[in-house]
């Protein structure tokens, strides 16, 4: 007899920023406590107003990093597939957003809806785990930025996962990781050309952006990324 499954949770509007007010001190203890963490570039944060975090995608771990690292709350968006079980209930519970990577237009509403407020939202635009090296990207962080204003601020999270480290992994406690904030990026639309091309100018500038801020930080840290190969999720959302 095949067991019901529970639908997974959705949103009916944007998650309240009330939700997030424990996230990060979690996000902290995973940063300084589980894993040793060195975090560069708080000062690109801006204090106020919108902002969108765009980060690279290496491992279940990058979200969370992410939260510890930055110094403002944050809304992540996270696969919607995820929220299911003990850990659904903790995404809910700290007010991060589930989203469809096929095309979620009601997601991104709800982000919208977040930095429309002043807050802040987190994103993996690479979609997921792969080499994070921002070689692709979707559509949404230009979407976020243009329809809100929200400044992009650039994430490199390096040593989440190594050469070598199937996509799967979760590192042992105690290892190193690399947070690099970079300079906010402010995005506009193009006069005189339709919506259409403007987003997929801004798609690739942020796209541009990120890989090259990914690249120096690898320079910086002396932390390498893994290869792309059929143990790393492949480009686009697709799985091995």
């Amino acid at each position: 007899m095949k067991t019901r499954q529970k639908p997974l949770r959705t949103l009916t509007s944007a998650p309240p920023r009330w939700k997030t007010r424990w996230s990060r001190p979690l996000g902290r203890v995973l940063d300084h406590v589980i894993y040793r963490t060195t975090v560069t570039g708080k000062e690109n944060i801006p204090h106020d107003g919108p902002v969108v975090f765009a980060a690279n995608h290496l491992s279940y771990l990058d979200g969370p990093v992410m939260v510890g690292a930055s110094s403002r709350y944050m809304h992540v968006m996270v696969r919607h597939d995820m929220f299911k079980g003990f850990l659904g209930r903790v995404l809910h519970a700290s007010g991060q957003i589930p989203v469809n990577r096929a095309g979620d237009r009601a997601a991104l509403q709800y982000a919208k809806a977040v930095l429309d407020r002043g807050d802040c939202i987190g994103i993996l635009p690479e979609g997921t785990r792969g080499s994070g090296d921002a070689s692709a990207m979707n559509s949404g962080v230009a979407w976020l930025a243009l329809n809100s204003g929200a400044a992009v601020v650039p994430v490199a999270i390096l040593g989440t996962r190594l050469p070598g480290e199937h996509r799967d992994k979760i590192p042992a406690p105690r290892r190193k990781l690399h947070v690099v904030l970079g300079e906010p990026l402010s995005i506009t639309r193009d006069p005189g050309v339709s919506g259409r091309v403007s987003m997929d100018r801004a798609t690739e500038l942020i796209r541009q952006r990120l890989a090259a801020h990914i690249s120096a930080s690898q320079a910086a840290t002396g932390q390498a990324l893994p290869a792309d190969d059929h143990l790393s999720s492949m480009h686009k959302g697709q799985q091995p």
